[in-house]
This record gives C-alpha cells, sequence and structure tokens, in this order.
C-alpha cells in the first residue's frame, strides 16, 4: 500500500499523547550529557517496567529467557493463551524495541503492552529481545546480540526444556522492530541470509519507521524535525555519534546509511526476506525510511510501503490512536500472507 502523504500544518493528536511525548522528549534530552554519556538515573522517572506473569493478561502470558548472563542478553516471550482454531503451528515473530539503540528494554511498559497485542492479535509467539544498549556498548554489539537470539532459538528449538512453546513454527520467523529496532532488524535478517541454520527461516521483516540516516540533510529532516516530535537532526546526530565506535567514520556508514554509498550489495542474498516499511508523515526520518523501501526494490526484494500521512514517529506504541490498531492489522495480514504462501516444511 502506497499512499501519498502530504501533512498539514501539525498532526491531529489528543492531549494524553502530546502530555507523553512532552515528557519524554524533556526526559530524554536532558539525559544526554555533552561527553557523550548517559544520564541512566535520570530514565529512571520513565522507567516503568512490567514484570513477566505466567498468568494471563489480556489472553497473553510471559516469561524471560537468558541467553548469556555475562551481557545481560536476555527476550521476553508472549505466548497467546487462545491458539488459532485451526491448531495450526504459530509463526515467531523476533522484536527489536526502539529508543535510539540507547534507551528501553523489553519490559518497559509501553513495549510489553505492544507485544502483548501482536502476540494476541495475530497470533503469534513474539520474542522480544534485550540486547545491549549505546553508548556503554557501541556497534555492532546490538546486532551480534538480535543475531545470537536466533541462533539460541534454533539450537534450542529441540532441547526439552525449549526456550518456546511446543506450537511455536521458527521455521515461520519473522523478524520486526520500531525506528532503532527496525534497524537492528534489517541487519539481522541480513546477517541471516548470510548464515544456515538448522530449522529458522526468517521470511519476513516489518521495519517500522526505522532509524535510518546519513550525512545529507533530507527535506523531511529540515522541515519536520524542528517540531519536536521525538525526533530531530540534533538527537539524532547525538545517538549516531555515541552509536558508532571512535574512528568507525561518519554518517554514511553501512549501518546508518543502507541505501546510501557504502550500502551491502543485498540483490546476491536470494533469502532476503520480504520487507514491510511503515512510514509516518510526521517522522523527520520518513525521507530516510522511503529510500530505503526504493533500495529493496531495486535490489530485486520484495518491499511493502505502508504510509501513515498524519502519523508522528513511534505512534503505534500509542493506543488511545486508531492507527496503532490499523498498524497492527496490517502486520497480522502480512504474516498470514507470508505463512501461507509457505511450502509445508513436512
Amino acid at each position: 500500500m502506497e499512499v501519498a502523504a502530504v501533512p498539514g500544518t501539525s498532526p491531529s493528536l489528543p492531549l494524553k499523547t502530546r502530555i507523553t511525548l512532552a515528557v519524554i522528549s524533556t526526559v530524554t534530552d536532558v539525559s544526554r550529557r555533552s561527553d557523550g554519556t548517559i544520564n541512566r538515573s535520570l530514565l529512571r522517572f520513565l522507567d516503568i517496567r512490567a514484570p513477566p506473569n505466567s498468568k494471563p493478561i489480556k489472553g497473553v502470558k510471559t516469561s524471560d529467557v537468558t541467553v548469556d548472563s555475562s551481557r545481560n542478553l536476555w527476550f521476553r516471550v508472549f505466548v497467546p493463551t487462545q491458539p488459532p482454531p485451526s491448531g495450526d503451528p504459530l509463526p515467531v515473530i523476533v522484536f527489536f524495541h526502539g529508543g535510539g539503540f540507547t534507551y528501553l528494554s523489553p519490559d518497559a511498559k509501553a513495549y510489553d503492552a505492544v507485544c502483548r497485542r501482536f502476540a494476541s492479535k495475530i497470533p503469534a509467539v513474539v520474542v522480544s529481545v534485550n540486547y545491549r544498549l549505546a553508548p556503554e556498548h557501541r556497534y555492532p554489539s546490538q546486532y551480534d546480540d538480535g543475531f545470537d537470539v536466533l541462533k539460541f532459538l534454533d539450537d534450542n528449538e529441540k532441547k526439552s526444556e525449549a526456550a518456546l512453546p511446543g506450537n511455536a513454527d521458527i521455521s515461520r520467523c519473522f523478524l520486526a522492530g520500531d525506528s532503532a529496532g527496525g534497524n537492528i532488524a534489517h541487519h539481522v535478517a541480513k546477517r541471516a541470509c548470510e548464515s544456515k541454520f538448522r530449522k529458522l527461516k526468517v521470511i519476513g521483516l516489518t521495519a517500522i519507521q526505522p532509524f535510518f540516516g546519513g550525512e545529507e540533510r533530507t527535506e523531511s529532516e529540515r522541515v519536520i524535525g524542528s517540531s519536536g516530535y521525538l525526533v530531530s537532526p540534533e538527537r539524532t546526530d547525538w545517538l549516531w555519534k555515541v552509536f558508532l565506535q571512535a574512528g568507525e567514520g561518519d554518517r554514511d556508514h553501512e549501518a546508518i546509511n543502507v541505501s546510501g554509498p557504502r550500502a551491502a550489495d543485498i540483490s546476491v542474498l536470494t533469502e532476503f526476506p520480504a520487507t514491510a516499511v511503515v512510514v509516518g508523515g510526521f517522522d523527520a526520518l520518513k525521507d530516510w525510511q522511503r529510500k530505503y523501501y526504493h533500495w529493496l526494490k531495486a535490489s530485486g526484494k520484495e518491499a511493502h510501503l505502508w504510509e501513515y500521512p498524519n502519523m508522528i514517529h513511534a505512534f503505534y506504541i500509542f493506543p488511545e490512536l486508531p492507527e496503532s490498531d490499523q498498524l497492527i492489522s496490517q502486520v497480522r495480514d502480512f504474516v498470514h500472507n507470508k505463512c501461507s504462501s509457505m511450502v509445508d516444511p513436512s
């Protein structure tokens, strides 16, 4: 679905959403230090956590699984308690949260709620990854962690104490993420295509307003970036700087400008998954996201562009916005369509 996005002067948002955006922007801005570090003590004011719960909440039960305690690599599993009437195995969605590679976690209340909605509405088993954060852990730590979760799922698939329920089908695996998580999902998908798994197969990718960038300033960065809706050039420049290792390069680095002058050649990756790219009309990053979509198409990959002309960056984590439910419905249809098009591996 490709819809022309011609936003007006400002998005129409409920007062609750505007207040939340203002608080998040203020606290994260103040937490950034000029020396490239983060005041994580201050961030605790926003850090409302949701513990795992084996008793279903809104039709989904959760548990946390440790992959590597030495680097605090773990994931939260979301399992719907009402599987489809057909009794078919459930697809697995490996999800990467947003936050500029620097903030948040799978047990943040907003992301716990979002993943519950994915698990119940699709339905699917959702694996939400707690990857290491910058600036304490820089590139490529986040990609390493994401890929290692895929290896862990593949290695543990037949163990007696499997990390996932018995009706989870990792041969129907999807990657998904928003903002920085969308960036991670892309790079993990690329690594997965270059690797061999015993059973796990990535067949779809949903990049929700992925966090990409480059040295040039796009029109959307210049025009929308001053609005203060979470994303601005000043904020993203700081995040990219603390993401890369010192001396690693500029914003045209392959990790950042995935479709830029130093882009990887994914045309040779025959198993790169079908990709849905979500774009918001009031997202300062929308030009980079559209470039990503067109680059996928030019590389010979199946790609879909889902535009939300009146939405801001990270709109879908706000359940009060109707477009949030609309996006989850689109993801559900995307997952179902890709699963139904597969030849039964048995």
